[in-house]
């Protein structure tokens, strides 16, 4: 039973995640700067020798090991007869030590970053109320620019966006963004192993999942059968997460923004077109009006690929999808982002931020 004192690694988590809420200033320099990209980067070196994810891996082998250790307390409960409370106990304290042992390598491995400044800080971007007017002025950018990539991007049979050489090209074309942006924000720079495709991609559908980061292996994974005008702006947006910036928001504008800074149409177009759904979504919750005036702008190409998203979507949709969707809005309305799985319009506060900045500067 000496595994019960594993236990109390529990309290010291919360304890440690709790108190480093109230200083980001420290966070950010001691472990989103210092201790955090040193754990991060050695994994992923680590990891990214092999060409599969090895997170996959130790999910499966983790489920299967639930699963028979569930099946072997029910037998020993069934059989126990007069030990029955102190075999149900056992699996209890068993349960809770690895769960805190768990928690513990999450927040020392990563969690912390949901602790440090704002990526609106590191930018000097002035993030403050948005005004309906502005809102839309961004939306109408972002259709020009989206138009205007749409007629540079390769299409399939059915007319919908395709990626320049396959999904596979992807992941390794990705990090040129990063290479890229890092100039201006060395937060997003470091040698990291390139996302990976996962082959249970089609759990993860039926789970409305695009992509994950995972931690304790250091690797963005990736649903492989995301639609080709996703792919790439899924990818950079694990890849900010491996970067430490654990907040969704965050994660989707540095996505947008390493894609559109790629040299590769198909990334510029992904991440424009991420930023497009989140902005016209917003505006459509304010002006319906000012949505439909702008969204009859958009040429046929994003309409077919907006068609294509929801097709396949609505394909996995079920209540796996939503259980999955309630447990991923719990998770982060318990790491401080109290809009939960709303969280990642937040994007929308950034992308009009930068717009000002662009306006300030004459660009």
């Amino acid at each position: 039973m000496r595994r019960k004192y594993l236990i109390i690694l529990l309290p010291i988590s919360l304890l440690l995640a709790n108190i480093s809420a109230f200083f980001p200033n420290m966070v950010e320099r001691m472990y989103s700067n210092g201790l955090y990209p040193i754990i991060g980067r050695s994994l992923s070196i680590i990891t990214g020798f092999l060409p599969f994810s090895v997170a996959e891996v130790i999910v499966i082998l983790l489920f299967f090991l639930i699963i028979l250790s569930i099946i072997r307390a029910i037998i020993l409960l069934i059989r126990g007869k007069g030990t029955r409370k102190k075999t149900a106990l056992r699996y209890f304290v068993n349960a809770l030590a690895l769960g805190s042992v768990i928690y513990f390598g999450f927040v020392i491995t990563w969690g912390l970053n949901y602790n440090r400044q704002p990526f609106a800080d590191i930018a000097n971007f002035d993030v403050k109320p948005i005004t309906v007017q502005e809102l839309a002025r961004v939306c109408e950018d972002l259709i020009d620019r989206t138009n205007a990539l749409r007629e540079m991007v390769l299409e399939d049979e059915n007319g919908v966006m395709g990626v320049s050489g396959g999904k596979a090209s992807v992941f390794s074309r990705a990090k040129v963004g990063y290479e890229l942006v890092a100039r201006q924000y060395p937060e997003l720079g470091g040698r990291y192993c390139p996302p990976k495709g996962v082959f249970i991609s089609k759990l993860m559908s039926y789970a409305g999942i695009g992509g994950v980061y995972f931690p304790f292996t250091g690797e963005a994974n990736v649903n492989t059968l995301t639609p080709d005008s996703m792919l790439p702006s899924t990818a950079t947006h694990e890849m900010a997460h491996q970067r430490g910036f654990a907040r969704e928001d965050e994660a989707n504008y540095i996505a947008y923004l390493t894609s559109t800074l790629h040299p590769d149409p198909d990334f510029q177009y992904s991440g424009t077109f991420l930023a497009l759904r989140h902005t016209m979504n917003t505006l459509r919750r304010y002006d319906l009006d000012e949505y439909n005036r702008l969204r009859a702008k958009y040429n046929e190409g994003i309409e077919r690929d907006l068609a294509d998203i929801t097709v396949f979507w609505e394909k996995y949709e079920g209540s796996f999808e939503r259980l999955s969707t309630e447990i991923n809005d719990l998770y982060l309305k318990s790491n401080r982002q109290e809009e939960g799985i709303y969280s990642y319009n937040r994007m929308v506060d950034l992308l009009v931020a930068e717009y000002r900045e662009k306006l300030r500067a004459g660009n």
